[in-house]
């Protein structure tokens, strides 16, 4: 059972909710004594508290935070270190892990994942990192058993960094915030709100913790419960939750596209970090006496069921109960629903066609990453499918361990020897599965995945090569029994099993046998080693005082992905070449967009080199007809920007990857106009390329080949102008009022400059 709170709560002692209404003070009086005073039970929060200790603007309304220590993965850091190189990086001045989880497998037909590798070790040691070796562990799982401890801050390029359940506040952004902390400079941000989250009983036998997370996730997401506050989590339900149970809900807090995430620490917290040889980074963090949250989901652990969240988001979720005997209802629904986000006519989206003999026959199963691949959800799979077989047909189940570590502990206690009995194949820490570049399922399957996300071509089909396939996501157990059944989805609760519950040993000379620790010990005559598809970013051209847009795409979905605006899996090999890897821009969702993006990018050339745009586009002189006899009689064509926007309903929701945003502007894009922003990852990533991150504030049906007419807008930038006009030219003029909402003034600078880059190099001459 969840609870969602209407309304914020007091909570006394660690256990009464006390809801903030007219009787609120009263029973505070009667539960402790002391009068409601929002303000100061506010800072009773444990985020309050990490918060504070990280803040240096002195102003707790404004945050400018400095993190204790940074990760990034094989997909971003090469983008990010060539961003502060060009920004003027002299060494790294936090500890900054790079690791290679993410294209760890060769480039087929080349050297261009191994080459990012090299780069990032010669990186580590010019500036003095942290460098792990592509399959000694992803990204999260080390960022946990060696650089977590309690009341710190940790800042990573992907979205899941998220280590709240070992006490340590941590923070997924795009690339540029990084760049950021490794220039000195502070990762700034309102005070956000912290929801508590309490956590109640005890969970059934055979319901993990991906159940609990999904749970969770299908009662928050729709209504943006969480939407980029902090979740605190609480409760006597705490206790009965293991360590790697704890961080397996807690990473799948970023589908509810909250911040960040903190729980109480405990005994077992403790335990964690002695196991890990930390000791010294164990703290009790609890809320005060009298604490205050601006909201409260009550979670009674002990009513959660085996869930599933069916395609195509991790908060489309059914318990496997409900599905199972409903299954032609829901699936038809599903059907429906999935065919419009993907929104392709030739796509035959079809699930009723699992349907065998009144059962839902699954393709494939995955347990991996951050989330599926920890010692206790493997351990308790290996006791599930101990003695018998996945079978020899079609299903086939995959196991990635999370950590070498992990990975060896498996293999002293027996559990890998169980699971490879069965016919489950072991692979080696890495991310593939969860963005589409391992165990990609055969055309129209189903694939069960205890991974972080089942949006749209997650798991690597290609729909504009008439290629589909989908993921359901599901907990380690229930993906355990149903392989144990052929195939055919089956709740963990509905086998008997006895689960062995083997102790962990943790095998740091795994880590110090195999990664280069660097950390303040930078060496400025080390070279970058340089592979042929590692490139520098193109120039960006700063704002002018008007600009002209484009409409090159326009999105009606309710909610746009980062793996829409940029996929996933096949791309990832290029994210160290900006252009080659822009051509993949909105290719699963609009594959002309490029080519439209481009051709605005032609008249933008040609104005910077002084030449005339309307003399390499010609349809360009009715516009500036139009706009000088309708708008702006004085406008200046060669100081006019030009450029691209993308129009979107709410874009931006999932990865942190800011490829979303840089691929955009490398060809030309300029702006992004939106209802809303999914997240503020994705905005913060739109500012850090110097793009404008519009609000439309009336409705108004944006179409493909629309010019967009801003006047003054630098002067709005510049002067905090809330609301401007925005001239929509299409048969006519339509007159649409704008406005960026709240920017930072650094933000403010950044977009006047073109881009961080544009702004560091100008800070540093």
């Amino acid at each position: 059972m969840i609870k969602i709170y209407d309304t914020g709560v007091f909570l006394v002692n660690g256990k009464d909710i006390v809801k903030d209404d007219n009787d609120t003070s009263a029973v505070l009086n009667k539960l402790c004594g002391k009068a409601a005073d929002k303000d100061a039970a506010k800072k009773n929060t444990i985020a309050y508290s990490i918060l504070n200790k990280h803040n240096t603007s002195g102003n707790m309304d404004k945050l400018k935070i400095k993190f204790d220590a940074m990760a990034s993965h094989d997909i971003t850091y090469v983008g990010i270190v060539q961003t502060a190189r060009a920004s003027g990086l002299t060494e790294f001045p936090i500890p900054y892990v790079l690791t290679n989880c993410h294209n760890s497998l060769c480039a087929v037909g080349g050297t261009i994942n191994e080459d990012d590798h090299m780069f990032g070790l010669s990186a580590v040691k010019k500036y003095g990192g942290i460098y792990v070796p592509a399959h000694q562990a992803v990204i999260h799982q080390y960022m946990r058993e060696m650089m977590s401890g309690c009341g710190k801050m940790i800042l990573g390029s992907d979205s899941h960094t998220r280590y709240g359940a070992l006490g340590t506040m941590a923070i997924g952004e795009g690339g540029p915030e990084l760049v950021k902390q490794l220039l000195n400079r502070t990762y700034d941000t309102n005070m956000p709100e912290v929801v508590g989250v309490y956590l109640t009983g005890k969970p059934q036998k055979g319901v993990g913790p991906q159940d609990v997370a999904l749970s969770i996730i299908g009662k928050v997401f729709a209504n943006g419960y969480v939407k980029n506050k902090v979740m605190e989590f609480i409760g006597d339900g705490i206790a009965n939750l293991s360590m790697d149970y704890r961080n397996g809900i807690d990473v799948m807090t970023t589908e509810t596209t909250c911040l960040s995430s903190i729980w109480k620490t405990d005994s077992q917290t403790k335990e964690y970090f002695d196991i890990h040889g930390r000791s010294g980074e164990f703290k009790e963090l609890t809320p005060g006496d009298v604490t205050y949250y601006d909201g409260m989901i009550y979670v009674d652990l002990s009513q959660i069921k085996p869930t599933i969240a069916m395609p195509f988001h991790p908060s489309n979720t059914y318990t496997i109960e409900d599905l199972n005997q409903n299954l032609g209802d829901i699936l038809r629904e599903v059907e429906k629903i999935g065919a419009k986000q993907l929104g392709k006519a030739d796509i035959n989206f079809k699930l009723t066609d699992k349907i065998v003999n009144g059962k839902l026959k699954i393709d494939q199963g995955v347990i991996a990453g951050c989330a599926g691949g920890t010692y206790d959800n493997l351990c308790d799979a290996a006791d599930i499918l101990g003695g018998k077989s996945i079978g020899n047909d079609e299903f086939a189940l995959s196991v990635y361990p999370s950590s070498q570590p992990v990975f060896l502990s498996l293999v002293e206690n027996g559990s890998i020897a169980k699971l490879m009995a069965t016919g489950a194949t072991i692979r080696t820490a890495f991310c593939g599965p969860c963005f589409g570049a391992g165990d990609v399922p055969a055309n129209n399957s189903l694939s069960i995945r205890h991974s972080t996300r089942n949006f749209p071509n997650r798991e690597g089909s290609k729909p504009s090569d008439r290629q589909i396939a989908s993921v359901a996501l599901m907990d380690a157990r229930s993906i355990a029994a149903t392989a144990l059944n052929g195939g055919y989805l089956t709740a963990a609760t509905d086998i008997d099993v006895d689960y062995t519950k083997p102790k962990f040993y943790f095998h740091k000379e795994v880590y110090d046998n195999r990664c280069y620790y660097n950390f303040g010990k930078a060496d400025s005559k080390e070279e970058l080693r340089f592979g042929p598809n590692i490139t520098d970013w193109p120039q960006m051209s700063a704002l002018t005082e008007d600009i002209l847009l484009k409409v090159a795409c326009v999105i009606t979905d309710p909610v746009t992905t980062t793996d829409e605006l940029i996929p996933s899996g096949e791309t990832s090999s290029y994210r160290s070449n900006p252009l080659r890897l822009a051509e993949f821009t909105l290719s699963r969702k609009d594959p002309a967009y490029v080519g439209r993006a481009k051709e605005v990018g032609i008249a933008e050339k040609a104005r910077l080199e002084g030449k005339d745009p309307q003399d390499v586009d010609a349809s360009l002189k009715a516009i500036f007809d139009t706009i000088k006899k309708e708008i702006k009689s004085d406008v200046a064509i060669k100081e006019t920007g030009i450029g691209s926007v993308v129009c979107a309903v709410k874009p931006g929701d999932g990865s942190a990857r800011e490829q979303a945003a840089s691929c955009q502007k490398v060809l030309s894009g300029w702006a992004n106009i939106a209802n809303e922003y999914a997240t503020k990852r994705y905005r913060s990533n739109l500012i850090n390329w110097g793009m404008l991150p519009f609000i439309k504030k009336e409705d108004f049906a944006f179409q493909n080949g629309d010019y967009i007419f801003i006047p003054n807008i630098k002067k709005a930038v510049e002067e905090k102008i809330d609301i401007f006009d925005a001239y929509v030219i299409r048969d006519g003029i339509a007159k649409i009022p704008f406005t960026l909402m709240e920017l930072t003034d650094d933000e403010r600078k950044i977009i006047l400059a073109g881009c961080l880059i544009n702004f560091y190099r100008e800070e540093n001459k």
